[in-house]
């Protein structure tokens, strides 16, 4: 009598012992890699951007005016004197306090003037408010060197030359029609119920506005004043015709006295423009919680 052997097979689900499993990525990880080639070409875009910033400060404690065409012989001979001849012999705090007081006049009133602009055209239906939006980008499109002249005219009528009021419209005039539409497209995001709660509870328009609407907009606000900052504090054309007085030249003018005919003091300028940088900084840090998130949700709807 014969005897069959019987072989069974192995179960389906057994993994023969020595080899580990695959194993499989989610959905969004990235490979080892791509997290490598993402974190090298953000390393390269940090270094490209904080190299002129670098290169700035470094030059900035080189003694002689051109030192910038040896730029190897400043690690022998770095000084201080620079900053100290800034703070000491030129008008820096004048010129600090002429660009303070016209960067924080132009965000105060022009936020206030492009947040009621943009909530009216977000939630009011008055005849022509489409229009009246595409008005205020097509302001955007005239050059500046176009508008000097009939704002100048205008200004002079008013006697508001030489005057931080009066370069304060100017800047205004210029930095409301961007901020508005960008307050326009953020306030489109905000529920139209929480209008309707605020009449509910007998809020008028402008309580409503104030009190509810404005306290959920503070992303949005935070970009408008960012960008109405920096508008006013770098601007050079407008600053240089219509300041006539030296002790009210702005930070961006006041940088022009160190390049005459035939010299440039270029280290003069390098420690200035540092120390420049400084309430620009502080100002950036104050609203970095909320320039990202006003930046992302503005562009959802409009």
């Amino acid at each position: 009598m014969s005897t069959t052997t019987l072989q069974t097979s192995a179960p389906a689900d057994q993994v023969p012992t020595g080899t580990a499993p695959a194993k499989t990525r989610r959905r969004g990880e990235n490979s080892r890699a791509g997290s490598l080639a993402s974190h090298g070409i953000l390393i390269v875009a940090s270094l490209i951007a904080l190299f002129p910033i670098a290169w700035l400060v470094f030059l900035s404690l080189g003694p002689d005016k051109d030192d910038y065409l040896h730029p190897g012989r400043i690690f022998d001979k770095m000084t201080f004197d620079n900053y100290s001849f800034v703070l000491q012999h030129t008008n820096f705090f004048e010129w600090m306090k002429s660009s303070l007081i016209v960067s924080l006049g132009t965000t105060v009133v022009g936020v206030m003037v492009a947040a009621t602009t943009g909530y009216a055209v977000s939630r009011m239906r008055f005849p022509g408010y489409k229009k009246f939006m595409w008005v205020l980008l097509v302001t955007q499109m005239f050059p500046i060197a176009v508008l000097i002249v009939p704002m100048y005219q205008i200004l002079s009528d008013l006697q508001l030359i030489d005057t931080y009021l009066g370069l304060i419209l100017v800047y205004c005039s210029t930095a409301v029609p961007y901020s508005a539409w960008l307050l326009k497209g953020y306030f489109d995001t905000i529920p139209f119920e929480i209008d309707e709660a605020g009449r509910v509870d007998g809020l008028s328009p402008f309580g409503t506005f104030f009190r509810l609407i404005l306290p959920l907009a503070k992303p949005g606000l935070a970009v408008a004043a960012f960008y109405n900052f920096i508008t006013a504090f770098g601007e050079v054309a407008f600053a240089s015709t219509f300041m006539l007085d030296d002790t009210k030249y702005t930070f961006a003018v006041g940088l022009q006295s160190f390049v005459s005919e035939h010299d440039a003091q270029r280290n003069l300028m390098a420690a200035t423009a540092v120390l420049v940088a400084i309430p620009v900084s502080a100002f950036f840090y104050l609203v970095q919680k909320n320039l990202v998130t006003g930046l992302t949700a503005g562009g959802t709807k409009g």
